[in-house]
């Protein structure tokens, strides 16, 4: 049972790892299409005739972008304590192991309720752009602004956390499975000592 569980624990923090690194790509990627669409139509002023209703959108983000990239690399650090303080191949767990994988359950959970309410605020802002006039102004400077209304990068954000949050929530199995084995392997081990 110990080999199997053993596994998992492995298994558990490499996925832990790459969720991380996942959210850090993410982080990276959600204002690309923004990027492209509305980085040059949200510089003019509402008098021009290149200013876009709702583009402000783009600019709005710009704040919650760098948090969120600077939380994803929280979450990668927390990911790389718990090969510091080996808790994905330690058989008997210590202080440090559970303070680590505590601490990696409420970032990856608290980071990701967190981006969550951010991503669907913003994309109800996008929501509010004036796709008309932005696909106008696209035909116009084709090489300058280029027309999406895919919400696409918004959408992924619910199968990127489901990942976090499924791989967390195993995280969070296999440390409960390892108490188990650990505290029944230390009742052997006193009742060995006791006959």
């Amino acid at each position: 049972m110990y080999k199997k569980q053993m596994i998992l624990q492995r298994i558990t923090s490499f996925l832990l790892l790459a969720a991380a690194a996942l959210v850090f790509v993410y982080s990276l990627g959600i204002i690309t299409d923004l990027y492209d669409s509305l980085y040059l139509v949200s510089s003019y002023k509402e008098t021009s005739s290149m200013y876009v209703e709702g583009s402000y959108v783009y600019l709005h983000m710009q704040e919650f972008n760098r948090q969120f990239t600077a939380a994803s690399i929280v979450l990668i650090l927390t990911a790389v304590a718990l090969f510091v303080f080996k808790s994905h191949d330690r058989r008997k767990y210590y202080i440090a192991n559970y303070i680590t994988i505590a601490v990696n359950a409420v970032a990856n959970i608290a980071v990701s309720v967190w981006a969550l309410t951010n991503v669907f605020k913003y994309k109800a802002e996008f929501l509010l752009v004036d796709f008309a006039k932005l696909k106008e102004i696209s035909l116009l400077l084709p090489n300058s602004v280029s027309y999406t209304e895919s919400t696409f990068w918004f959408d992924i954000s619910i199968f990127i956390f489901g990942i976090v949050f499924a791989v967390t929530l195993l995280s969070l199995v296999n440390l409960v499975w390892k108490m188990v084995l650990m505290n029944a392997e230390k009742k052997l081990i006193n009742e060995g000592k006791e006959a």
